[in-house]
């Protein structure tokens, strides 16, 4: 399976307390400042060193006491998402 990576121009910050991600000044589109809650910044840390959606549902299950179906959908969810916003590596 792929590992899939959030390509470059994009950081995580702490905003007001809040994380979100941010373009960086090479990323001209400013639409893609994303809010994260912990599972998503769990999500987004794995991504940035590469991922494969097994590899990411195992750290969900690692890290917080959910059912590995919820985890799963949880996966594809947040992947489904960030793919519409064109933040992987091709």
């Amino acid at each position: 399976m792929e590992k899939l990576r959030i390509r470059k121009g994009y950081q995580l910050r702490t905003v007001a307390g809040r994380t979100v991600v941010v373009p960086t000044e090479d990323t001209l589109d400013v639409n893609t400042m994303i809010v994260l809650n912990e599972t998503g910044k769990l999500l987004w840390e794995r991504l940035t060193e590469g991922a494969t959606p097994a590899e990411l549902v195992a750290a969900l299950l690692a890290e917080y006491n959910v059912p590995e179906e919820t985890a799963c959908s949880d996966v594809q969810v947040f992947i489904g998402r960030l793919r519409k916003r064109g933040l992987f590596e091709q």
